[in-house]
């Protein structure tokens, strides 16, 4: 059956309606459940196929959230459908976040903190947001990282997946992955290179780095499924660390255009230890050095939206755009000096809040932002509901549908918790909350309305004791894991100043929190021989 020829209203229809004529018994797509229509009347005309895009380590730093970044591709999406302001990881780490938001449940559900635990220890049954598509009857199928995969040791290989979530899978390996060989510009050289502030403005064609391949193998993808329900993750690996990309995206961003964060060392010295994962502030990088691994994050953000240029322009030349899905985002932020910080793995603005775009032909209101509080967590129930299959009560999110008919929703009241090993934090519009080991280590309380940099702690003052107690209680319950402490890095000696460790100097350690996978570059962490832990 050629499902395009039959027009949008009528492919929906038999998707949602006549499953097992079309599929087979047992295999099919299952009509949504009454409720699921009731006061809809446009159920019917809702597109039925899902392209779930998304970065690694991309702040809500594009053009269309005001940032100084050129992502003009990024930014028509965003005219076509909805942007959330206020969007927010659960964890703000890879694999953790992805765990998270691919389950639909709470990184205290799914049990991984860390870059190694499998999700399916603590949910062996659960039924992953591409599984629960593939067991409706759609296609599902995955490009790049969708899963945690270590980068850029597990470019091409695939990683830690989920096999059972996938219908076929693509790992493309670019020129960038042969670039730790020796290529790279590495202004940390004692980190492994998922974490070290490293850089390549390359050569070579888009097409010949791994996103471009991504890209490509995602068109493809496409193309051989355009006649069938589809579930397409495509999983691009920038702006991650190591920044490569081609030198022409370099050049759009001279390094006298670009400012640093402003940290005063006063600023500086007020931040609560707990709430860093890496000292020295900066990793010891002098301004020059801050502003070209800017200047490299920000030409790696543009190469990745020039290659989701390349899929949305492939979806709409195969006629597939008014009746697919189309969904943007992250896994985390990434810190790009403020307080200190270059890195996820923290409870900071710059950390945990993503870029989330979501476009349903026929639903939103084109070019419109909500500024209500989101999470990553509530994609899952967002797409069953919008592609009307029954809505899988394990998950532990809310659709986002309310807001995609009316982005300034007025019932919405939901905060959003993020969360990392010994710390809690809970977003409110105008508030953040953040408590350290249960506030053994420390609160932070900034008021968004006046301090959007969170440089003004209230948590001490007594005039917001009723703040804080107000949303202390929004704060998950149960036990709080130890908080880890910032692992330190000599950038004189180029050494880590590991607390665990009590290795010979040069000896290879495993990647430090806040890093890649095991064995994610060439260069192994040194440490400090004369740390005595």
């Amino acid at each position: 059956m050629n499902w395009r020829r039959l027009g949008k209203s009528s492919v929906v229809a038999l998707a949602l309606g006549v499953s097992t004529m079309a599929l087979g018994t047992g295999a099919g797509l299952a009509a949504p459940p009454a409720a699921a229509n009731a006061g809809t009347a446009t159920r019917t005309e809702r597109p039925m196929n899902v392209l779930f895009i998304i970065a690694d380590d991309m702040a809500a730093r594009l053009g269309s959230y005001g940032a100084p970044v050129r992502t003009p591709n990024l930014d028509r999406l965003a005219s076509q459908g909805v942007s959330f302001d206020r969007a927010y990881a659960q964890f703000p780490w890879c694999a953790p976040s992805r765990a998270s938001f691919l389950t639909g449940t709470r990184p205290d559900t799914t049990r991984v903190m860390d870059l190694a635990t499998p999700f399916r220890q603590a949910l062996p049954d659960i039924k992953t947001l591409p599984q629960y598509f593939k067991d409706q009857g759609y296609y599902s199928g995955r490009i790049g990282k969708i899963f945690h995969q270590g980068v850029p040791g597990d470019i091409g290989l695939g990683g830690p997946d989920d096999t059972q979530s996938w219908t076929e899978v693509v790992n493309p390996r670019g020129r960038d992955k042969d670039a730790e060989n020796g290529a790279l510009i590495n202004m940390t050289p004692g980190i492994p290179y998922g974490s070290a502030m490293s850089y390549l403005a390359d050569g070579g064609a888009d097409e010949e780095q791994t996103d471009g391949k991504v890209a490509t193998a995602a068109i493809d993808m496409l193309r051989a499924n355009k006649d069938k329900p589809f579930f397409i993750g495509v999983g691009f690996y920038r702006p991650h660390v190591p920044e490569v990309a081609p030198k022409k995206y370099f050049d759009m961003y001279p390094l006298d255009t670009i400012r640093i964060a402003d940290e005063t060392p006063e600023a500086l010295s007020k931040v609560l230890p707990a709430a860093k994962a890496w000292t020295p502030d900066h990793f010891g990088m002098s301004p020059d050095e801050q502003r070209r691994m800017i200047q490299a994050y920000f030409a790696a953000t543009s190469f990745m939206d020039a290659q989701v240029g390349r899929v949305l322009a492939s979806l709409k030349e195969l006629g597939l755009e008014d009746n697919t899905i189309v969904v943007f985002t992250s896994d985390h932020g990434f810190m790009l000096g403020e307080h200190g910080q270059w890195m996820k793995n923290i409870l900071w603005e710059d950390s945990a809040r993503v870029p989330l775009i979501v476009r349903t032909p026929g639903m939103t209101k084109a070019g419109t932002r909500s500024e209500r509080t989101v999470e990553l967590l509530d994609l899952y129930p967002t797409l069953t509901s919008l592609a009307g299959l029954p809505h899988y009560d394990r998950n532990q999110g809310q659709s986002l549908e309310p807001l995609l008919t009316d982005p300034a929703d007025p019932t919405w009241t939901k905060p959003a918790l993020s969360q990392v090993r010994g710390g809690r934090s809970v977003r409110t519009e105008r508030w953040r909350y953040t408590e350290w080991e249960e506030g053994g280590l420390g609160r932070e309380l900034y008021d968004h309305q006046s301090d959007p940099g969170e440089h003004r702690n209230l948590a001490p003052d007594p005039a917001y004791a009723a703040t804080v107690a107000e949303l202390k209680a929004l704060l998950p319950k149960g036990p709080v894991e130890k908080r880890s402490k910032a692992v330190s890095y000599d950038p004189i000696r180029d050494c880590l100043v590991h607390p665990l460790s009590k290795a010979p100097k040069g000896e290879a350690k495993k990647p430090p929190a806040g890093g890649g996978a095991k064995g994610s570059g060439a260069a192994a962490a040194r440490v400090c021989s004369e740390i005595d832990p």
